[in-house]
């Protein structure tokens, strides 16, 4: 009997000003031990930097990679343009700085066949380059940074909500009509939702691992995290009873800390207790996060959980209705399967 022919798999990559990642994270996945065909589509946003120039340089070098525009910048509206551009019956998501490790896509097919899902995922390994990176990526893989989050903490394989990235069958996608492009953040959140909606599966599985270059900067950093709490929270308008006590951390202990301090200068230094009590709790939380990094990444720990949990609070509650009103007016319905 032939060995089975595996399915032919479409890596589709948004990228916007990855100039420092772009081209590594491209050699991880033409160097996948995988033995089927595959492609490589680049949706190029109007970069910064030399993104543009280094995506035409690896589509010039290697007949599987090929690059489409995104005039608009946004992911989701790259997502789109590249999957729209893609043929192969399989997708397989992957971001300008993340790096597949080598058995990836093979894994991921395999495990499409033997769960039966739509999607699968795994883990977001954050791993970093400099002591500030290596801080953010403790941050980003403790529970005192990120709770029990799957993807980052990891976990038991079993149905999820969502997961990070994605390996997706190309029938589901064009099933739900791809991402809803209103979503400029959380678009995977959105689209999991509908095929979860539609009688799909997704799988965790922590098999699955990509790994990720965090934020060079405490400034970047803190734009990220604001952006994830205020989707975070248009997703709770957009699907209530989405939430849970781990979004609510972050905006209650800004609120506490802002308290804290106006009581501490108004009223009574006792105020101070609340801030002074978070800030003991992350010094005393980077201990075991930054076990075995160097000394200059182990005091940074504080400095980056405080900027995650803060921006992130900070993005929910100053998320605006409007926003959230906007994109539930562009909600779409699961579209089930023909039967």
């Amino acid at each position: 009997m032939p060995p089975r022919q595996l399915p032919a798999v479409s890596v589709i990559m948004p990228v916007l000003n990855e100039e420092r990642h772009l081209r590594n994270a491209v050699r991880h996945i033409l160097e996948q031990e995988y033995d089927g065909e595959m492609e490589v589509v680049i949706a190029v946003g109007p970069s910064a930097d030399r993104t543009e120039e280094i995506a035409a340089e690896l589509a010039a070098e290697d007949p599987r990679v090929n690059t489409v525009p995104n005039p608009t910048g946004r992911t989701p509206a790259a997502l789109n343009a590249a999957i729209k551009a893609s043929r192969h019956p399989v997708v397989v998501r992957v971001d300008g700085h993340g790096m597949l490790s080598p058995d990836y896509i093979a894994t991921a097919v395999r495990l499409l066949e033997e769960t039966g899902a739509q999607n699968v995922g795994g883990i977001m390994h954050a791993e970093g380059e400099n002591d500030w990176e290596r801080a953010v990526a403790a941050a980003m893989t403790s529970k005192i940074g990120v709770g029990n989050a799957a993807f980052h903490t990891g976990g038991e394989a079993a149905p999820a909500d969502t997961v990070y990235l994605g390996v997706f069958r190309r029938e589901a996608l064009e099933q739900q009509g791809g991402y809803n492009e209103e979503f400029i953040r959380a678009q995977d959140w959105e689209l999991n939702f509908r095929i979860r909606e539609a009688g799909g599966l997704v799988w965790f599985s922590p098999d699955l691992k990509v790994s990720y270059r965090p934020r060079p900067n405490v400034r970047e950093l803190a734009k990220q995290y604001k952006n994830y709490g205020r989707w975070r929270h248009v997703v709770a308008r957009f699907h209530q009873g989405s939430i849970n006590a781990r979004f609510l951390a972050p905006p209650t202990a800004v609120v506490a800390i802002a308290v804290g301090a106006v009581v501490g200068v108004a009223v009574s230094p006792w105020g101070f207790v609340i801030p002074g009590g978070y800030l003991a709790a992350i010094v005393a939380g980077s201990f075991p996060a930054g076990k075995g990094l160097p000394v200059g990444a182990r005091v940074r720990i504080p400095l980056a959980l405080a900027t995650m949990h803060m921006s992130w609070g900070w993005g929910f509650l100053t998320s605006p209705r409007a926003l959230a009103k906007k994109v539930i007016a562009s909600r779409r319905p699961a579209v089930m399967a023909q039967g």
